[in-house]
């Protein structure tokens, strides 16, 4: 009788610990399942795609056909007009004033308040999610993507190839170049890191993953092979829309810190060499063949076993001027240098949806947090975009905000751009009767009290620049002495 009663207890406590293992596993499976990110980022892309008709005869039907399966955020917004304190205002959802980082170095590390914040990829590594990328996510400097990247893949050749000679006349630095070349698509770095990303779609993941996937075109040089040129004949190729004297009404500091130790050709010399259409037709002849690798990956995702549980977002790092305000190349507070392409889909995401509502490249990493069920972090200065993609038409009171050096800035709301430059000069534009930005109505007292509203948002404090010598720490010194 001793030993029945011995047992029995412990056959219980084996038969509860079965039962809760039971349970746990059953829970377990009743998880909701984790969803993928896939992002895609786009080097230099302004709104020359079709759907944001930022030129009538670009040709994007992949992107297109993206952005009428998830939301279009048509009034996005970058937080610097550079690649570096751009991609690093993505990957840590902080202002360049908040960092330090606002050309085109230091590294994220060398960055005091920076270095301390989660990078995207690896908060999501942190999660348990497989994290893998391949191409330009962060600035392209040597290691930056290695340091950053969980499984970085590489750069696939970058911005190359590059041909012996340069192929247009420009004398000045040796990525502008722009003109027919390599012979054939797969030379293209973009379409061997599309080819990468078709290659892991298809494989079978264990985990939930992390995607990155970096496109380097429409970025100078600006070359693509000969059938992208072929979609756009120089003698039925339209040049943006300009004015002339369009700078009549901006200050000289305006003008400076958008010229000054810049690398690029002046618009002069464009015009003199009547290179504006073959510059045009070079863009959007890149504009079409990374199109192209962006459908490849789509494509990719759609065929393949995750389709149903991936949420996607593409975006650009910054606009591009191709002749407005009498200027090229990127650098500028004005629309063509800050505002910039941004879909997302996913599960649960409405189709066709275009949201004018002004937002910012910051909002993506706090976004794909909330959609992936994960904790946020309250060191981010974004903002979630998941009420947006809920209901485009949202109250949402928040503004968008680009620098170009301490003391420039623009803000941005769903119809009107502010700038403020150092110098105190500053810039108004209703984009209701000014799209174009051509006319600054800063002095226009009928815009008093907004114009207030939009001054109010300018930060009172930011952190002092770090790092030296690149072309925007140039420019920003120059203006200050001109």
């Amino acid at each position: 009788m001793r030993e029945i009663i011995s047992v029995t207890p412990i056959i219980a406590f084996l038969f509860l610990l079965g039962a809760c293992h039971q349970n746990r596993k059953t829970e377990k499976l009743n998880e909701p399942e984790r969803p993928n990110i896939l992002l895609i980022a786009v080097d230099d892309l302004n709104d020359w795609i079709g759907i944001l008709g930022g030129h009538p005869q670009a040709k994007t039907p992949h992107m297109d056909r993206l952005a009428r399966r998830g939301v279009l955020f048509s009034n996005a917004h970058c937080q610097a007009p550079v690649c570096n304190p751009s991609r690093a205002s993505i990957m840590t959802s902080l202002y360049p004033s908040t960092t330090g980082i606002y050309f085109l170095n230091p590294d994220i590390t060398e960055s005091p308040i920076a270095s301390k914040n989660v990078v995207m990829p690896k908060r999501f590594q942190q999660e348990g999610y497989d994290v893998f990328a391949a191409g330009k996510l962060f600035h392209n400097g040597k290691g930056i993507n290695e340091t950053h990247i969980p499984n970085y893949a590489g750069q696939f050749g970058g911005f190359g190839p590059m041909p012996k000679e340069k192929i247009s006349t420009y004398p000045g630095h040796p990525l502008w170049d722009w003109g027919v070349y390599p012979e054939r698509d797969e030379q293209m770095p973009d379409y061997q890191i599309a080819s990468w990303a078709e290659e892991h779609l298809a494989e079978k993941q264990d985990q939930p993953f992390w995607m990155g996937v970096g496109f380097y075109r429409p970025h100078v040089p600006q070359f693509a092979p000969q059938k992208w040129f072929d979609l756009y004949p120089l003698e039925s190729l339209e040049l943006p829309k300009t004015i002339a004297r369009d700078l009549e009404d901006i200050s000289s500091y305006g003008i400076s810190i958008t010229r000054e130790k810049h690398v690029s050709p002046t618009h002069d010399w464009v015009l003199e060499n009547d290179e504006w259409k073959p510059l045009v037709q070079s863009y959007l002849a890149c504009v079409s063949f990374v199109d192209e690798q962006v459908g490849r990956v789509i494509n990719a995702l759609d065929n393949g076993d995750y389709g149903d549980n991936t949420y996607v977002v593409l975006f650009s790092d910054h606009g591009f001027h191709i002749g407005e305000k009498e200027r090229h190349a990127k650098r500028s507070l004005w629309e063509d240098g800050s505002r910039v392409p941004m879909i997302i889909m996913g599960p649960g995401i409405p189709e066709g949806k275009v949201c004018n509502k002004p937002v910012q490249l910051l909002d993506i990493y706090p976004t794909l947090l909330e959609l992936s069920g994960l904790e946020h972090d309250s060191k981010h200065e974004g903002n979630s975009l998941v009420p947006l993609l809920q209901n485009t038409e949202v109250e949402w009171p928040h503004y968008a905000r680009t620098s170009f050096g301490p003391g420039n800035y623009a803000i941005v709301s769903e119809d009107y751009r502010f700038i403020q430059y150092r110098d105190g000069s500053e810039e108004f534009y209703d984009h209701k009767s000014d799209p174009n930005e051509w006319y600054n109505q800063v002095g226009n007292a009928k815009y008093e009290a907004v114009v207030q509203q939009h001054r109010d948002q300018i930060p009172q404090l930011w952190h002092p620049i770090l790092g030296k010598g690149s072309t925007g720490h140039l420019s920003y010194q120059a203006s200050e002495h001109k």
